[in-house]
């Protein structure tokens, strides 16, 4: 089993950042995952807040990958796990946030996984780094949608 943890902060309050992760239409802006298949997805909500049991389906060219969220703190923690994916098997992760004093939220992008197919040729190191930056895009993209 492989892991990654990643840390990122952002400008913008948990609040933003929060309801970034909870609305998949917005994934595709930050998360490099493609698009959002509606069709391959189940239970997403109208209102861009999803709850626990959601599978969402991304996709990219031919590839498809789904996921379940599978856990939901408010404003805290995200929890999801990868239930379709070409690349990765048993893929498990959490996305904590935390306030930072004086403003701001503290990212952290944690997860376990198995490759298969294609994701044998990806190392832990190049995981570790597609989730930094991911988590990185997720802090920008909140930062923008900052209402001042």
């Amino acid at each position: 089993m492989r892991s990654y943890d990643v840390l990122a902060e952002s400008v913008a309050p948990p609040t933003v950042v929060w309801a970034s992760l909870l609305d998949p239409r917005t994934w595709p802006a930050w998360a490099g995952v493609g698009e959002l298949d509606v069709s391959s997805s189940e239970g997403l909500s109208t209102d861009g807040r999803d709850k626990v049991g959601v599978i969402r389906a991304f996709r990219s060219g031919r590839t498809l990958v789904r996921e379940r969220i599978t856990g939901l703190t408010q404003g805290r923690r995200f929890a999801y796990e990868t239930v379709e994916s070409p690349q990765l098997a048993d893929h498990q992760a959490t996305i904590d946030l935390h306030e930072i004093p004086g403003g701001g939220t503290r990212i952290r992008w944690q997860g376990t996984y198995s490759v298969r197919g294609l994701g044998l040729r990806s190392s832990e190191r190049q995981v570790q780094r597609a989730m930094m930056k991911t988590a990185e895009a997720l802090a920008e993209y909140a930062a923008g949608r900052i209402v001042r």
